[in-house]
């Protein structure tokens, strides 16, 4: 079966999805002319806007029409994402991002930092003017779990008894949660607020669709050339994130293998990884990639299993669309 591009899902809601992405931007109104500079450079890097997409296609899947607080709420999401990015490499120092240099790098930290601040701050300023108590809270409890996430994965840095409940949890909060965000407020513009079983099942497919997400792109980090991937080992290891196929490896070899255990253990607890290619090969070698890639695919067909249980429609299989396509980039 041939892989959906994202183009064919996109083109779904196209026009909405035009409408939702002039928002992103517009939708800032500082009098402050760096935080519009800066806002314009992080928001305009080339993000594939997923999370208002998803938005977008639940809201048509309730209500086939165009609906302007759907491509309002779309793009306040767009702004939250952008705003955890532009914190994100303040905290790891990262130069470039989808191959732009970051805002921290074009600027500085503070810069970067108290635009990031801002563009949380106007996405709350936003989400007030749908006087919606329950989707304020589901944002506001949402945005908790996000800084929860980030703070938890600061707290595992360079710890190599890091478990994979530990990595869970931190995904949970950093990456899944503004998915599940992304789809529940969708139904609550449609005034659903009292359907349970429909706000559970959003909630499951957006956070089973963001556990996959991060673990496909945990797994990728390390299935490129070892050119561009011992870089890209080389800073997790820097700023001693254990990821999913790292906690893996370090349990295998802890059973089977002392000396390359040793290795693996000492980079992440130092940060030192000038021997990345080598480390590479460890990972790749020691079978702890085929698990993370079963796990990955298990957190999408949970996610598709919600799906199934939404009205049937070319928007619902527009979403399911976007989980063949997650997965595909594990081939």
């Amino acid at each position: 079966m041939t892989t959906p591009t994202y183009a064919d899902i996109l083109s779904v809601v196209a026009d909405d999805f035009a409408m939702m992405d002039k928002q992103v931007f517009g939708s800032l109104n500082s009098k402050v002319q760096l935080i519009m500079k800066v806002s314009d450079h992080v928001i305009n890097a080339g993000g594939k806007r997923m999370r208002p997409l998803m938005t977008l296609l639940i809201s048509r899947m309730l209500n086939d029409e165009q609906h302007k607080q759907a491509l309002e709420l779309g793009a306040i999401t767009e702004m939250l994402h952008t705003a955890t990015l532009v914190h994100d490499d303040v905290i790891d120092e990262s130069g470039l991002r989808r191959g732009r240099p970051t805002a921290n790098a074009t600027w500085n930290n503070a810069t970067a930092v108290l635009v990031g601040d801002y563009l949380i701050a106007r996405s709350f300023n936003l989400l007030t003017g749908f006087g919606d108590m329950t989707l304020l809270k589901l944002f506001s409890d949402g945005t908790c779990d996000i800084a929860e996430g980030e703070v938890l994965q600061l707290q595992h840095q360079h710890n190599i008894d890091t478990t994979e409940n530990d990595y869970l949890q931190i995904i949970d909060g950093k990456t899944s949660r503004l998915f599940m965000m992304a789809c529940v407020g969708a139904a609550l513009l449609h005034g659903r607020h009292d359907d349970r079983q429909l706000l559970d099942v959003l909630s499951d497919f957006g956070q089973h669709f963001g556990n996959a997400f991060q673990m496909i792109d945990d797994v990728l980090d390390f299935m490129g050339d070892s050119e561009t991937m011992g870089k890209n080992l080389g800073d997790d290891l820097a700023e001693g994130k254990p990821t999913l196929p790292i906690i893996k490896t370090l349990q295998i070899l802890k059973d089977k293998d002392n000396a390359n255990y040793d290795k693996l253990r000492i980079a992440v607890q130092t940060g030192k990884a000038n021997n990345a290619g080598e480390l590479i090969e460890l990972v790749r070698s020691s079978g702890a990639l085929d698990y993370c890639k079963k796990r990955a695919l298990e957190e999408t067909a949970l996610a598709q299993t919600a799906l199934m249980k939404l009205p049937d429609n070319q928007y619902r299989h527009a979403l399911y669309q976007l989980t063949q396509l997650a997965s595909a980039r594990l081939v």
